[in-house]
């Protein structure tokens, strides 16, 4: 932490603290993102906040931080668990806000031999955020697209996952024009979701906090409208808690019941498209870790490769539609998971 985060920090303490200082900053690991991030204890009042930087060194990182702050503000202010902010400098990129502990479900996961009380109380905070965020959401706070579009469907999903996974990572040299038959038809369907939800775009264990069995969520910047599906299949398909087939299916059921209560006349566009949605997810997925592992040098994420892999399998093997049978073709020639 430079000097000028410092001395942004303790100011900060000297408004809501007793005393100045810190009693500890410890940084916290990073993952996918260039974002760096600490954990600090006050001195006085026994409280813990999270410092976040982030300088805008671009426009995009300008825009980022300010969905940040803005997406942020308006979910906690429909209830959503996300931290309240209390400090935060445009010109820097620096954030000062709430501490809503540790660990992340990825971990909770982990150590739990039934992990479904835990996600049946995420599941309910992904529908609340779903239907209250998108009440009064303004579409201009969104640093990247306004909704979950063709643009993020074939640029950051199904070409992603080309060019950075059959490309970079696996180091096949091709055009492979032949997917974008099923490029285009996954786009098509899973265009035609109801997309008047709030999509957190990025809902995996490692942005799901849970301290002392309460819910807490981070890393909203990604925020807009778009279909109820892609965050259910974001959880569900999570290579970081390779949850079982089973245990996915009862967690779907549990998100269909709470949304028949909420309204029925949601559940068949639900499931029509659920399934399209979940392939867009698995490609992001397997298109960023390639990119993370192997242009980042970020080794660890090639971990997580198999297991999205493995899930990608059993989507293409239960969506039977013959607009996929290219994207089929492609994938019966990678080395299978396992082998």
């Amino acid at each position: 932490m430079d000097s000028g985060l410092k001395r942004f920090v303790y100011d900060f303490l000297k408004v809501n603290d007793s005393r100045e200082g810190a009693a500890s900053i410890e940084p916290l690991p990073g993952d996918g993102s260039k974002r760096r991030f600490w954990r600090m204890g006050s001195l006085g009042a026994g409280k813990r906040f999270i410092v976040m930087a982030n300088p805008p060194v671009n426009q995009y990182a300008y825009k980022e931080n300010n969905a940040y702050i803005e997406i942020g503000k308006h979910l906690k202010s429909k209830g959503v668990p996300v931290p309240r902010i209390y400090l935060f400098s445009p010109e820097k990129g620096w954030v000062i806000m709430e501490d809503l502990g540790r660990p992340n479900l990825q971990e909770v996961v982990k150590e739990s031999e039934n992990p479904l009380p835990i996600y049946r109380k995420v599941v309910k905070e992904l529908l609340h955020l779903q239907l209250k965020g998108a009440e009064g959401f303004n579409v201009e706070w969104c640093c990247q697209t306004a909704s979950y579009d063709h643009t993020v469907m074939r640029r950051d999903e199904s070409h992603y996952f080309r060019d950075a996974f059959l490309g970079t990572y696996m180091g096949f040299n091709k055009e492979w024009s032949d997917l974008e038959v099923s490029f285009r038809h996954l786009a098509a369907m899973a265009s035609q979701a109801n997309s008047g939800f709030f999509l957190y775009r990025d809902f995996q264990s490692r942005n799901i906090l849970v301290d002392k069995g309460r819910i807490g969520l981070v890393d909203w910047q990604g925020g807009r409208m778009g279909p109820l599906g892609y965050d259910l299949a974001s959880l569900l398909i999570d290579p970081y808690t390779a949850l079982s087939l089973p245990i996915q299916k009862e967690i779907y059921h549990f998100y269909l019941s709470l949304l028949a209560e909420h309204d029925p006349g949601l559940l068949d566009d639900f499931a029509k498209y659920y399934p399209y949605l979940s392939l867009q997810r698995n490609l992001q997925i397997l298109g960023a870790f390639a990119y993370l592992s192997k242009v980042q040098g970020k080794a660890y994420f090639e971990d997580y490769i198999p297991g999205a892999l493995k899930s990608l399998s059993r989507l293409l093997d239960e969506v039977k539609d013959p607009e996929l049978d290219p994207l089929r073709e492609v994938f019966m020639t990678l080395p299978q998971p396992g082998s």
